[in-house]
């Protein structure tokens, strides 16, 4: 459910870093990494929505 928080910060026009933050914010140490923020929202940014592996 990590990637479809990512995808609703996407949709909500926030950057990666801003993601990552709420995300660390809510889930502690169980949030993704800031790298895999990024990697995924460059997947976004590309029309790759599907959020599986």
């Amino acid at each position: 459910h990590l990637r479809e928080a990512l995808l609703f910060c996407f949709n909500l026009k926030k950057i990666a870093a801003e993601a990552r933050r709420l995300l660390e914010e809510a889930y502690g140490e169980h949030a993704p990494s800031k790298t895999t923020c990024k990697d995924w929202f460059k997947r976004f940014r590309s029309g790759d929505f599907d959020t599986e592996d």
